[in-house]
């Protein structure tokens, strides 16, 4: 009998050790985990660290980008153009009054991280685009230019914050993710302000960022509204 208990328990281990053998870490898993959980999460993991930062799912981009995001656009409010310039991606930040990005040899002007510090006494007027609907040139110095077409509401307390998704769309061709395939990009967004409007009076501010070397860097600014 107790001869018996013993081969049976030899056969168990046996058992135990070619299960082991055939299939790596067996053993280790939990009862609820399955022989390809592991590498199911391993590879999921794996896609997503590939996937370009303007694919990546809002919730992830919102968890890499939203606090600074938000103190970048703080910074946007108070028109503290040195600590902007800091935030300036070295390669410049392009400012896009509409939402399609002019990426032509005439299209939507990009400055270096220098000029943006400089936009505080900056009395040259740019011409920074066409109006809409009038096609006349949008001729203004920087700090006009960030009371029309940049910070032209709240968006500190926006309605709406959107991550690597957009919320306020008109007539405007929308290229942004084409143009910024590398960059998370964040929407602050207001419905309206006047009822009598309709909601035709809807703006939209989106930051879009680039990472280098663990740190997100501003290379867009584009202001969005309700267009002919």
């Amino acid at each position: 009998m107790k001869t018996n208990r013993v081969l049976l328990l030899i056969v168990a281990l046996l058992l135990a050790l070619i299960l082991s053998a055939c299939v790596p870490g067996l053993l280790d898993r939990s009862p609820d985990e399955g022989p390809n959980n592991e590498e199911q999460r391993v590879e999921k993991s794996r896609k997503k660290a590939a996937l370009p930062a303007s694919q990546l799912p809002p919730i992830d981009a919102k968890r890499i980008i939203e606090e600074r995001a938000i103190e970048t656009l703080k910074i946007i409010k108070e028109r503290d153009f040195a600590a902007l310039a800091e935030r300036v991606h070295p390669s410049g930040v392009r400012f896009s009054p509409y939402s399609y990005v002019d990426v032509s040899e005439n299209g939507d002007l990009v400055f270096s991280p220098e000029q943006v510090r400089a936009f505080g006494e900056d009395d040259t007027k740019y011409t920074w685009g066409h109006y809409d609907g009038t096609g006349f040139p949008i001729e203004l110095t920087p700090r006009e230019y960030f009371d029309k077409f940049v910070y032209t509401a709240d968006f500190i307390d926006a309605e709406n914050v959107s991550y690597n998704e957009t919320v306020g769309v008109g007539n405007t061709l929308e290229n942004q993710f084409e143009v910024y395939p590398d960059a998370i990009i964040v929407e602050y967004h207001f419905s309206g302000f006047d009822p009598q409007y309709g909601g035709m009076d809807w703006q939209s501010l989106r930051l879009a960022f680039e990472e280098i070397d663990g740190d997100w860097y501003l290379v867009g600014v584009i202001h969005n509204q309700w267009t002919i």
